[in-house]
């Protein structure tokens, strides 16, 4: 069920993504591959392995800017299937939207590296075949300040953040409280004479947002995925085709858990990653 859930998820992106790339003034997709060996999960105190396939999707067009990431995640046998001795597998569908504030209202916007404000709505999905069986449905929107320099981009936003999720220990849903959410988002080129380099990466900060099913108060969560990648395919003269590089992912309080009670909460993990653009 879980491969065709994927394949299903995969071919509907695809469909969304050649449709967007017709319309738009701009177009990225790619897919890529990632491991890493020491990634937590609450409750587990044991490091987890996992493959993690992407299939990431992005576009501009007159009023902003349309962002698809869906991963394909796939657990070793230290987090196992529900009522199996193999590794657990988990589709996690991200969508952002920014509607530029200066398209839009025609008022520029722009003061130094400050390059537009939009307006950032998003949401994300996700289903996980363990005891747990999360189902993740996250809802965001606010502000998000635009900025340029130095031949790269970064965004930083203030969100509303609403989730609701599964809790297939207790048979429970858990309708969380609204919290605040601090995301940030960059990349940046960095020259070196032989290959170009990328470093680019993702974070944020979760607040609060009340009790689990389980009856104990979530924590404040901090999570950041960075990388640093190199054109390799830029030295057989494909240009921006094929990445490929090291990444790094930390995380506290996965999830609201608090990591000073709640084993696996914490993530400190290296990653190898390539990716493929068409």
């Amino acid at each position: 069920m879980a491969f065709k859930l994927s394949t299903v998820a995969c071919a509907t992106l695809l469909a969304f993504g050649a449709s967007f790339a017709h319309a738009s003034d701009w177009s990225d997709t790619s897919i890529s591959y990632r491991y890493g060996k020491k990634f937590g999960e609450p409750a587990n105190s044991t490091p987890i392995a996992k493959n993690i396939v992407s299939f990431t999707h992005a576009n501009g067009y007159k009023y902003g800017s349309n962002f698809f990431n869906l991963d394909v995640l796939k657990s070793d046998a230290n987090d196992p299937a529900k009522d199996s001795n193999d590794g657990a597998q988990e589709l996690y569908l991200v969508y952002n939207h920014q509607l530029s504030l200066a398209k839009t209202t025609g008022v520029k916007l722009a003061a130094g590296p400050l390059s537009d404000v939009a307006l950032s709505t998003g949401f994300d999905l996700s289903s996980k075949n363990n005891a747990f069986a999360a189902a993740v449905r996250k809802i965001i929107v606010g502000p998000t300040a635009k900025f340029s320099f130095a031949g790269g981009w970064a965004d930083l936003s203030l969100m509303y953040y609403k989730e609701r999720n599964n809790n297939g220990i207790v048979g429970k849903k858990d309708n969380f409280d609204a919290a605040y959410r601090i995301a940030g988002a960059w990349a940046f080129p960095i020259e070196t004479g032989f290959i170009p380099l990328n470093f680019n990466g993702w974070f944020t900060q979760t607040g609060s947002k009340g009790k689990t099913s389980f009856g104990t108060d979530t924590k404040p969560e901090t999570w950041m995925d960075a990388f640093l990648m190199a054109d390799v395919g830029s030295l057989a003269g494909q240009k921006n085709t094929v990445w490929a590089g090291v990444g790094y992912e930390y995380v506290k309080n996965k999830f609201g858990n608090d990591h000073a009670t709640t084993a696996g909460a914490n993530t400190s993990a290296v990653m190898g990653k390539v990716e493929w653009h068409f």
